[in-house]
């Protein structure tokens, strides 16, 4: 198993810089499956991360044997992630990033984490996201159109952002959609259930 830091994350925050932006991400997965020479893999992006598992599966779709979705972002061709999330929420992470370049992790509530012990795993694990992940349109060929994939929807609480996806996809052609009643960071909240449904 491989859990990749993307580039300005992660143990790689101290590589944070202006101009990171999906492409570099896309290009960190992609590099990772190359370089390791990896083949029938079980691609598993949450949150942000499905617009990088998206761009990666698309440009090397030979390497995958099936997208996951873990509340994630599931990205139409030229569409960036402010394209999707709450319209508020989205307004207040572009004014911040236009200022400073990257924007500020959300509070862990929205994320359904609110006990003590998970706040103190998380808060010293967080960065800034770079904000050219944000707004750079992903370009997608349709490599990876039929693969098979699946949604896991973390509906409570729901962020508001997921449900979109989790209306689309539940019962869709091609795609398994599994429901689990926790917040979005439910590979803290509920890793036990998480890695059943990724072995399955």
């Amino acid at each position: 198993m491989f859990a990749p830091s993307l580039t300005g994350l992660g143990e790689r925050k101290h590589l944070a810089r202006p101009d990171i932006d999906l492409e570099t991400h896309i290009a960190d997965v992609v590099s990772l499956l190359e370089m390791e020479d990896l083949s029938e893999v079980i691609l598993v992006g949450h949150s942000y991360g499905g617009m990088v598992v998206t761009g990666a599966a698309d440009r090397v779709p030979a390497r995958i044997a099936r997208l996951v979705y873990l509340d994630a972002f599931v990205p139409e061709d030229g569409k960036c992630l402010l394209d999707y999330v709450v319209p508020e929420r989205a307004a207040r992470m572009r004014e911040e990033g236009e200022k400073a370049g990257s924007v500020t992790p959300p509070p862990l509530s929205l994320w359904g984490v609110t006990k003590p012990e998970h706040i103190d795993f998380i808060k010293p694990r967080e960065a800034r996201h770079p904000f050219g992940t944000m707004v750079q349109k992903i370009r997608l060929a349709g490599a990876a159109r039929s693969l098979p994939k699946t949604f896991i929807y973390c509906s409570s609480p729901a962020t508001g952002s997921f449900d979109q996806f989790a209306a689309k996809y539940r019962g869709a052609p091609g795609w398994r959609f599994h429901e689990l009643a926790t917040g979005h960071d439910a590979m803290i909240l509920v890793p036990g259930r998480v890695a059943e449904l990724l072995l399955e």
